[in-house]
């Protein structure tokens, strides 16, 4: 599935952690607090969310590797060990856009470093909320099917999973459909664009609260 719009609110508390502001130690006066704030909100209008999801099923298991629908391997030991209940899995995709990078970069020429600095942190998190975003749009579906999904995602350069596997998931997701690129270093274009893998799972009939990884 493609999601052309994604909507979210800005996530202000991840935004000013991603700034590296803690609540007991960083003391912004009001001035500064509000200039933050009035960049945060400059950067979500230059952001443009837009995902894709997929769901395939888990054929086979192993210690460092899972087989998925359509002669998939993918090669990992931590993955295999997060997805090792499920029977399927949610490939994702999503991206903030193409405008706040040119934004961001703007503000740079222009020696607007804080302000960049948070048009940065404002596409970082963003994107990372429509990763959420697409996990619950799935999590409230698969209820009616008894299944749940992992709170926890997995992406590829991460760990023991190659980067190389961004190009399958690239391919899988079809995110030239949402105006991404991949590079021949597997690096995706815009630069806030992201993808990930979490699993899909049976409830268990003795207890409708099954606990999710």
């Amino acid at each position: 599935m493609v999601f052309q719009t994604i909507k979210i609110v800005p996530p202000r508390k991840e935004i000013y952690q991603r700034l590296g502001c803690r609540r007991e130690i960083t003391q912004l006066t009001p001035q500064q607090e509000k200039l933050t704030d009035t960049s945060i909100e400059e950067a979500a209008s230059f952001i443009t969310l837009k995902g894709a999801a997929l769901r395939i099923p888990i054929l086979e298991r192993k210690d460092d590797m899972i087989l998925l629908g359509g002669d998939i391997r993918l090669q990992s030991a931590n993955l295999a060990f997060i997805l090792r209940d499920c029977t399927e899995a949610l490939l994702m995709g999503a991206t903030a856009g193409h405008a706040i990078i040119a934004a961001t970069q703007e503000n740079l020429k222009n020696n607007a470093v804080a302000k960049a600095a948070v048009f940065d942190a404002t596409a970082s998190e963003m994107t990372d909320g429509a990763l959420e975003w697409l996990m619950d749009y799935y999590r409230r579906s698969l209820l009616r099917e008894r299944k749940n999904l992992l709170t926890k995602r997995y992406s590829a350069g991460y760990g023991d999973f190659s980067l190389e596997n961004q190009r399958l998931f690239y391919t899988l997701l079809n995110l030239e459909a949402i105006d991404i690129r991949i590079t021949a270093d597997n690096i995706l274009i815009p630069e806030k664009s992201v993808t990930a893998i979490t699993g899909i799972r049976d409830i268990d009939d003795r207890d409708d609260r099954a606990p999710v990884v």
